[in-house]
C-alpha cells in the first residue's frame, strides 16, 4: 500500500497570514499561554534558532524586533479541518494528527488517476499556496514522512526503491521516538540511521527495552503503524462574546450554560447525549484556555454537564479576564435505558422537568426560566441576576 504524507510547515503562522497578509513581510512570533507561561507556537522561517514550545523570553532575547500574535487555536483547528474535508475529494482514507501532518492512503486511486504525479499535483491544487506543503510518497507512514521532510517547500518526492541509500545519512532525530531515547542515542555516539542500522537487535533491546525493537525496524525503514482514517462526525460549535470582560466564574458558567441549553433542545429531539465537549475561553489579552470533558455514558441533561464545567473552571484557573467563551461538541451517542426513581416526590419532579423539556421541543426554544445570581455586588441592576433555562 502506498502512503502520501503532506507536511504543512509553520501552519499557524500561515493561517495568520491568510487573515492578515501584511504579516508575510515582517518577522512574527505566534505565542500561547499555558500554566501562566508564555511559549512560542510558531515563528517566521527566517528566525533561525527558534523552535516550537520554547519560552517566549528566550526567543525575544535572540530577536527583540518582532511582532507578537496571540494564537487563535479554534481558527487553526477550523482551517485544518477544512483542508482535510477538501482532500477527501481525492481519497476517503485520510488521517490528520495534532502536528498538522496529513497522511493519505492511495489504495484504489490508480483506477482514477493515471500515475502518482497526477495525484500529487491534485493535492497541491487543493492546498493554498501560502502553506507551501511538502509531499512525500512511500510504502509506509515513516518513509512517506521522511520523503516529505527531505523535499523543498511546495514540492514533492516519490520514494519507491533504494530506501537504504536514502536513509543512511539521515539523523536519528527524525525518528518518532521519545526525547529521552534520542538523548541516549547521542550519548552512545549514534547520530545517523546508518550507524543505528548497523547494530544487531540484541544491544538495542538490552539498552532500550521494547523501544529497542522499534528502533531496529525504524532505522531500516520498516514501519507497521496503520493509517487510521478520521471518523466523519458533525461537530457542534457555539461561542459568544461576554458583555464585558470578567473574572467571575459564575458569569462564564452562566454564558456557557445558556449556549449549551440550545444544543440540548436540538439533540434531545434525536434522543442523543454528549460523550465529549471541549470548553474554551479567550481572555482580553487573546490568551487561549481550553479543556476537554469526557463522559463514560452519553449525557442527556444539561445539569450534569454544567456541574463538570463548574468543577473544571474551579480546578483550572483562567489566564486573565475573559471576554469570549465557547464550546465544541465532537461526539454524540444514544444513552442506555434507565429505571425511574421509586420516590414519588422525586418522580413527580422528574416528570415536571420532562414536561418542560417536551414543551421546549415543541416550541423550539427555552420557555421556562429562573433568576440566578450572577454579580449581586454589581452597581448595574441588569448584571446582578440572569435568567437561565430551568430544564437542567
Amino acid at each position: 500500500m502506498k502512503i502520501l504524507c503532506v507536511l504543512l510547515p509553520h501552519f499557524s503562522l500561515c493561517c495568520e497570514i491568510l487573515r492578515r497578509p501584511s504579516f508575510a513581510e515582517q518577522p512574527v512570533l505566534v505565542t500561547y499561554t499555558t500554566d501562566s507561561k508564555k511559549l512560542v507556537l510558531d515563528y517566521s522561517p527566517e528566525l533561525d534558532g527558534l523552535q516550537q514550545d520554547m519560552p517566549l523570553q528566550h526567543a525575544l532575547s535572540r530577536y527583540n524586533n518582532v511582532s507578537l500574535i496571540s494564537a487563535d487555536i479554534p481558527y487553526y483547528r477550523s482551517t485544518f479541518t477544512k483542508l482535510l474535508d477538501a482532500l477527501e475529494g481525492i481519497s476517503p482514507l485520510i488521517e490528520g494528527d495534532e502536528s498538522r501532518n496529513i497522511f493519505i492512503s492511495l489504495e484504489g486511486l490508480q483506477l482514477i488517476f493515471p500515475d502518482y504525479r497526477t495525484i500529487m499535483n491534485a493535492v497541491l491544487d487543493i492546498i493554498p499556496n501560502i502553506f507551501k506543503p511538502q509531499i512525500g510518497l512511500a510504502c509506509n507512514k515513516l518513509l512517506a514522512y521522511l520523503a516529505a521532510l527531505s523535499c523543498p517547500q511546495g514540492g514533492y518526492r516519490i520514494l519507491t526503491d533504494n530506501t537504504a541509500a536514502f536513509l543512511k545519512d539521515l539523523p536519528c532525530d527524525v525518528l518518532p521516538i521519545s526525547i529521552k531515547s534520542r538523548q541516549r542515542l547521542r550519548d552512545f555516539g549514534l547520530y545517523t540511521l546508518s550507524q543505528l542500522s548497523a547494530l544487531p537487535p540484541g544491544p538495542l533491546l538490552s539498552q532500550f527495552g521494547m523501544e529497542g525493537k522499534k528502533l531496529y525496524n525504524l532505522a531500516r525503514g520498516r514501519d507497521d503503524t496503520p493509517l487510521i482514517p478520521r471518523i466523519m462526525t458533525r461537530a457542534i460549535n457555539g461561542n459568544a462574546a461576554l458583555p464585558s470582560v470578567t473574572t467571575s466564574l459564575e458569569v462564564i458558567l452562566a454564558e456557557l450554560e445558556s449556549l449549551l441549553a440550545k444544543v440540548f433542545i436540538n439533540i434531545s429531539r434525536l434522543g442523543l447525549g454528549i460523550y465529549r465537549v471541549d470548553i474554551w475561553t479567550r481572555s482580553w489579552s487573546a490568551a487561549h484556555w481550553e479543556r476537554t470533558i469526557r463522559f463514560k455514558e452519553p449525557v442527556i441533561d444539561i445539569k450534569s454537564v454544567t456541574k463538570r464545567i463548574k468543577r473544571l473552571l474551579e480546578d483550572y484557573p483562567q489566564q486573565g479576564p475573559v471576554e469570549h467563551v465557547g464550546f465544541r461538541i465532537t461526539r454524540l451517542g444514544y444513552p442506555r435505558g434507565r429505571q425511574g426513581n421509586l420516590l414519588p416526590k422525586v418522580r413527580a419532579q422528574d416528570q415536571l422537568m420532562e414536561d418542560i423539556r417536551q414543551l421546549e421541543l415543541r416550541l423550539g426554544n427555552p420557555q421556562v426560566y429562573k433568576a440566578q445570581e450572577m454579580e449581586p455586588w454589581s452597581r448595574i441592576p441588569e448584571r446582578r441576576y440572569i435568567l437561565v433555562n430551568t430544564n437542567r
